[in-house]
């Protein structure tokens, strides 16, 4: 059994080494939970990644069931025997297909941010899922990598059935590390199998392709996360620390009110930070005690004090101590950290704000003076006029980016990857002009 993808991922390298540096081949996710795995191998057989858009069409009374699927490019498979079983008829299959194709086509545009698909004319495609049951969506995305141009087509998976080859006829060779003796279905293989985020799927394919242009990225591999307790005088804070291999620099988030530090859009922006080599901090602001009482989680000098003795002990760790160090902060956490980036003593080098209210931060706004980005959704109305607003008061490098269609929360699909990109963006240019 495999602990997770990336363990998945691990295991499945050992049967692709053949291809490392293979200038004439490329890796091919399927989404959702096969573009971890492929991200990993595509990192570490050094190759560029792609995502290949499949779409099940599941039986008209039973959606789980596979009468066939389409993919992007027009490709089609359908599991005529079965179609033929369940009484399906022309009409109800169109109306499946529609359907289905409508949600490709949204979703080819939103995974890849709406940049072309990589071209595969005379590659070796070598096309990864988190694993292989009745093979539907594997044949589908196989023959779209063979239409798009590829040469060669390769599908692999960490876990898949006896007859793995059979189920993709359209492969030239079908890999699985493991084959178990009883296969029932793909998650049965894993002892942690949560669901992948489409927000995870654009970060992974974001950042592969910032690495075939250098930059040194990493899919989750040698990242090392602890628990840690933060001391504030009278008691500690606890918090979670994400450590990179050689970090080029830390960022201490200050979530907002209602939050904490296990907060699920902090952690997928502190993931997509870890990968580019950015230490992370995130930590709960309030003690167990404190936050029952309203006036505490708007009590922003305190919060802001905080944050300032966060930085304070960051900066006695080893290996830290030298490092460039930011703050994130999200709502009210986000005047939290304006307040603190304003005191002399805090140093701080860059702060990005997550649907913020900088206007809690009051008069010491004017005081700061380290790079600001300010991140607002476009439906966010209230919220963006403050933060326009707050701009004008800053006092030194600052961005306003605003995703459209985003609200408060940045609940729709694709906006918090754009939050991520975007900070990710703002640290590594900042940090990178400290040194």
């Amino acid at each position: 059994m495999f602990r997770d993808r990336i363990d998945g991922a691990n295991r499945l390298l050992s049967e692709l080494h053949e291809f490392r540096g293979d200038n004439n081949a490329v890796v091919l996710g399927l989404p959702r939970g096969g573009v971890p795995v492929a991200a990993v191998v595509a990192e570490e057989l050094e190759l560029p990644l792609d995502v290949v858009v499949v779409r099940k069409l599941g039986a008209p009374f039973q959606p789980e069931l596979a009468m066939g699927a389409i993919a992007e490019g027009g490709t089609r498979v359908l599991h005529e025997t079965l179609i033929s079983e369940l009484g399906v008829d022309y009409s109800q299959l169109a109306r499946v297909e529609q359907r289905e194709l409508a949600m490709l086509n949204d979703r080819v545009q939103l995974l890849r941010r709406n940049a072309p698909p990589r071209s595969l004319d005379g590659c070796t495609a070598i096309l990864v899922d988190d694993g292989l049951a009745t093979g539907a969506t594997a044949e589908a995305a196989c023959r779209s990598a063979r239409a798009r141009g590829a040469d060669r087509v390769v599908f692999a998976a960490p876990v898949g059935p006896h007859d793995a080859a059979r189920r993709v006829p359209s492969a030239d060779r079908v890999i699985c590390a493991n084959v178990p003796d009883s296969f029932y279905a793909v998650g049965q293989a894993y002892a942690e199998f949560a669901p992948t985020s489409d927000e995870e799927v654009i970060l992974l394919v974001d950042e592969a392709r910032q690495r075939v242009e250098g930059r040194p990225w990493r899919a989750r591999i040698g990242i090392r996360t602890s628990e840690v307790e933060v001391p504030t005088g009278r008691a500690a804070l606890r918090g979670t620390l994400g450590l990179p291999a050689d970090p080029t620099g830390f960022v201490i988030f200050a979530h907002g009110s209602g939050s904490s530090r296990s907060s699920p859009r902090n952690r997928l922006v502190a993931g997509a930070l870890n990968r580019a080599g950015i230490g992370t901090l995130l930590m709960d602001l309030l003690l167990p005690r404190e936050e029952a009482h309203r006036e505490k989680v708007f009590d922003i000098p305190m919060l802001g004090e905080r944050l300032v003795l966060a930085l304070h002990w960051l900066r006695t760790a080893e290996g830290i101590r030298r490092l460039p160090i930011g703050y994130f902060g999200a709502s009210t956490g986000a005047g939290a950290a304006l307040w603190a980036a304003a005191a002399p003593e805090s140093a701080v080098t860059a702060i990005v704000s997550r649907g913020g209210r900088p206007d809690l931060a009051g008069d010491r706004l004017g005081s700061v003076s380290a790079p600001v980005m300010l991140i607002v959704g476009g439906d966010d109305a209230i919220v963006l006029d403050l933060n326009r607003n707050a701009q004008a008061r800053l006092n030194g490098p600052s961005e306003l980016v605003v995703v459209p269609g985003a609200t408060h929360l940045f609940e729709e699909p694709g906006a918090l990857a754009e939050v991520a990109i975007a900070a990710r963006r703002w640290f590594l240019h900042w940090f990178s002009q400290s040194d």
